[in-house]
């Protein structure tokens, strides 16, 4: 007999951290995905959550959650998907250990994930970065901070939970300005600060060292800035870029969507994917091909190189005059 509370205490006290080294979002996403499934399975088994034994999750019970998730819930299939990777996870954990349960655990492993549409980058234009940038009014302390948070992450495409954990011990200002930061799965990365963005983030430190605290952008007590204040910030700048670029209207901008703009920004400078990886710290270059997918110039050169030499290189244009040409015809 063995409970399931049990096999979760042991899953995300000891496996998550010390084995996995997961990162935080994502063992608050597991910690989620569990205690909606917990209350699912009591109300559907009549069993109280700390009386529900392992035998309780076979594959017919996350089948149904699953099915409980989309029709109940509304969850989209990339939900559901995060949250059978949860399911899955614990399984693969609880395995070795349960082999008395070791078909029903195996038949959960062997659950697909539902298919998924390729999500479409989004990502700012030369035109909209530099409106972006000139937004924050900087005649205040929290405009210069929010101008250099904003030109730091268009440079370096830090994730917005890489950009919260940043500290001032983590810029290292010396002979070759970089960045230290931990990103998913707790792996250290060091990312290069080109000459423009070192010059403003010396001037920045020299300002950041008369407030209190140790974080790299603080709020007003010197504590890091939430996910939903960056996010918040951001919405009033990219309302105010607005106003001088209207294109950035036409797009939904989330932090997020500053790190893909770096991504394809080093696209088109010729950079390699397999080093826009290490870059932005994907851990497979399958990862990053989606700025492949997304970039139409790299599409338009690859193009190019199939044309034929007795064809003049550009774009097909229409005769003028279109409508008294197909009337000859």
């Amino acid at each position: 007999m063995t409970y399931l509370a049990t096999i979760l205490q042991s899953f995300f006290t000891d496996y998550v951290h010390t084995q996995r080294s997961l990162s935080a979002n994502t063992i608050a996403s597991y910690r989620d995905t569990w205690k909606i499934l917990i209350k699912y399975l009591a109300s559907t088994s009549g069993t109280a959550a700390d009386e529900l034994r392992l035998e309780a999750l076979d594959r017919a019970a996350v089948t149904g959650f699953l099915a409980y998730l989309r029709d109940d819930r509304a969850n989209a299939a990339a939900t559901r998907n995060h949250r059978l990777t949860a399911i899955r996870s614990l399984a693969a954990f609880a395995l070795p250990d349960h082999l008395e349960h070791a078909e029903c655990l195996r038949q959960i492993l062997a659950i697909k994930p539902s298919k998924t549409p390729t999500p479409t980058v989004a990502y700012l234009s030369d035109d909209e970065v530099l409106a972006l940038l000139a937004a924050p009014v900087t005649t205040s302390w929290i405009g210069r901070r929010d101008q250099a948070m904003l030109a730091l992450t268009v440079a370096t495409g830090l994730r917005i939970s890489e950009l919260i954990a940043l500290t001032i011990g983590d810029v290292d200002m010396g002979a070759s300005p970089f960045i230290n930061c931990v990103g998913k799965g707790r792996k250290h990365r060091v990312t290069p600060l080109t000459v423009e963005i070192s010059q403003q983030m010396r001037h920045y430190l020299d300002e950041r060292t008369q407030h209190p605290g140790t974080a790299l952008f603080p709020g007003r007590r010197g504590r890091s800035l939430s996910r939903d204040a960056i996010e918040s910030r951001l919405a009033v700048h990219v309302a105010s870029a607005a106003l001088s670029c209207p294109s950035i209207t036409s797009k939904q901008i989330t932090w997020h969507t500053l790190r893909h703009t770096t991504a394809m920004n080093l696209l088109h400078s010729g950079v390699d994917i397999t080093v826009i990886a290490l870059w932005l710290g994907h851990e497979q270059t399958s990862t990053t091909d989606v700025y492949l997918h997304a970039d139409m110039e790299t599409k338009k050169q690859a193009l190019e190189q199939t044309r034929s030499p007795e064809i003049e290189p550009g774009v097909y244009a229409p005769a003028p005059r279109v409508l008294a040409w197909l009337d000859s015809l």
